[in-house]
Order: structure tokens, then C-alpha cells, then sequence
């Protein structure tokens, strides 16, 4: 009798933890995109030529996680564009200036450039930046925190591959349509706060500290530069004995071999925060070791304009 009974109870006992188990594995389920979307995380991958991102997000705060898996850099820049445009007139009105463009440059006919730059539809100067990722160097993962208002945008990478042309008319162009439904996700907390102003460049208060960092970057001003858009901030560590100036010279897309694969050696592009309106904030994460660090924006002669600091980590 006695030994039924514990027979009984062990079998009790293991059925209760069985479904103890099961229960808890369920409540532990890989949650779905739309899950992810709806908590304001994003996940982007370019392993070619594209953007392996949803077609539609929420709006509100949003972190972007850029996986870089391609052999050349990138960024995410989120452009908004005015009500009625859309990636079709993009691709028949402002790629094909740009293509031209570009194209004088390399060859060395600047006044045909600015010709063809000049062939840019009114319109396309309404078109609004709300932030992405700074420049991101192969195998490499940004992520930026910004804020995204309803309506459509295009993501793209105005980057140029090795034969001069851009990654935009390469592929790395997507319309993405934002909700009104916003994300449940709220700003983070900052552990260094930068400030970005076209009058007075890049100010850190203190650099930041080694191991995971959270930068927040006020847009104190925005202008339009000689390149037709705003500044940034991206975040580059470099070897010792690199010329700084040899990066300012990169970063110049107007350059025939600025912003032009490859990229100059002994520098790693880690991210930043994109272009942004006057008064915006955005945040990005930075896993931070020893080493030189400059935060550049990618504008004609930064240096000059004060957007550009450098700073080292022990």
C-alpha cells in the first residue's frame, strides 16, 4: 500500500513539474516582428546592395540595429518626404541630377556638375531628415535611437561604390511607411550628452567613459551645406599615426573619390546620429575600448567649421 502511494506521489510530482516547465517555456517565446515593431526595435541588414528592414514601422521613438554584413560602409539616413512624393519621383526626378552630377565630378567638369545639380525639383529641398545611423565600417552594428513622425519616408545610403556611383542607385534606397500608432518605447538615458551647432561645431562637455555608451546629440541648429544637406555626427576610432586629414578629405562627397569605396585605412566607422532638424534630438550606443576617437560630421572641411573633436581613451 505504502508503496503505491509513493508511486502516486512521484508520479504527482513529476506531471506538476512537467507542466511547470511548459509553462514556463511559453512565457519565454521568441516574440514576433510586429511585436518587436510595436516595442520601438528595428532591425536593419544590408548584406549587398540593400535594405533587409519592414516596410512599415510605428511611430515614436525607435531604435534602428544596423548590421553592416556588407564588404564597403554605409549609414542609414531616414528622409521624410512632403505629402504626395514618394520613391517613384525620387528615382525620375532627383537620382537621375545626382547620377549626372556625380558623374562630372569624376571627370572633372565642375561647372557641368553644378549644372546638372541644378536640374534638382523644387520640391525636393522640403524634404526633411529625422535622423539614421552615422557611418557604420564592415561587420560592424550601429544603433540609433530617433524619433519618427507618421507619414512616408525614404531609407537610403548616398555612399559611393568603387566606380563612383551612388549606393542609392545601387538599390540602397526603400520607401518605408510609419503609422500613426506609436512605439511603447521611451527616449534612453544618456550617459554623455553632445551638442551639435553649426556656429560653434561639436561640444562634449566630458568624453565618454569605456564600456557601453549612450550618446545623446542635440541639433541645437541645422543649415544646408555646400553638399545639399545637413550635419551629422558620426563616431570613427583610428590607428595611431593615420592623417586626420586624409578622413576630412573622405567625408566630402563632392570629392571625386570622397565618400567613395574603399574607405581611407585605419579608421572604424562605429555610427552616430544622422542628419537632424534644428531642435531635434537622437541617441546612439557605442561599445567604447582604448583608443583615438574623433566625432566628425560628414560636411565639406569640417575641421574648419568646428565639426570635428577628438578625443582618447585609456
Amino acid at each position: 500500500m505504502k508503496k503505491s502511494l509513493l508511486i502516486c506521489c512521484l508520479a504527482f510530482l513529476i506531471s506538476f513539474c512537467t507542466n511547470r516547465n511548459s509553462d514556463e517555456v511559453a512565457t519565454f517565446e521568441t516574440p514576433t516582428l510586429d511585436e518587436l515593431l510595436r516595442q520601438g526595435q528595428v532591425a536593419v541588414q544590408t548584406k549587398g546592395m540593400e535594405f533587409l528592414v519592414a516596410d512599415t514601422l510605428y511611430s515614436g521613438w525607435n531604435t534602428i540595429s544596423y548590421q553592416n554584413q556588407s564588404g564597403e560602409v554605409h549609414f542609414v539616413l531616414m528622409d521624410f518626404y512632403p505629402e504626395g512624393k514618394t520613391i517613384a519621383d525620387n528615382k525620375r526626378e532627383v537620382l537621375p541630377p545626382f547620377e549626372v552630377g556625380m558623374k562630372k565630378i569624376i571627370e572633372g567638369n565642375m561647372d557641368e556638375a553644378i549644372a546638372a545639380f541644378g536640374n534638382l525639383p523644387e520640391w525636393f529641398f522640403s524634404v526633411q531628415y529625422h535622423g539614421g545611423t552615422g557611418l557604420i565600417s564592415p561587420g560592424q552594428t550601429a544603433k540609433s535611437t530617433i524619433f519618427l513622425s507618421p507619414g512616408l519616408y525614404l531609407m537610403e545610403c548616398y555612399v559611393k561604390a568603387a566606380n563612383g556611383e551612388w549606393h542609392t542607385s545601387h538599390g540602397m534606397i526603400k520607401q518605408i511607411i510609419v503609422r500613426d500608432t506609436p512605439t511603447s518605447m521611451a527616449a534612453p538615458t544618456a550617459s554623455t550628452s553632445i551638442n551639435i551647432l553649426s556656429t560653434e561645431g561639436i561640444q562634449m562637455a566630458t568624453p565618454p567613459g569605456l564600456g557601453k555608451q549612450v550618446m545623446e546629440v542635440n541639433f541645437q541648429d541645422q543649415k544646408v551645406y555646400e553638399h545639399f544637406v545637413g550635419h551629422d555626427v558620426n563616431l570613427i576610432r583610428y590607428e595611431d599615426g593615420v592623417s586626420l586629414d586624409s578622413l576630412q578629405f573622405w567625408l566630402n562627397w563632392m570629392n571625386p573619390t570622397g565618400l567613395r569605396t574603399p574607405a581611407p585605412k585605419g579608421f572604424t566607422f562605429l555610427g552616430g546620429m544622422n542628419n537632424l532638424g534644428e531642435g531635434g534630438k537622437g541617441y546612439f550606443e557605442a561599445e567604447l575600448t582604448p583608443g583615438n576617437y574623433v566625432l566628425i560630421s560628414e560636411v565639406p572641411e569640417a575641421e574648419k567649421k568646428g565639426l570635428f573633436t577628438k578625443f582618447q581613451l585609456k
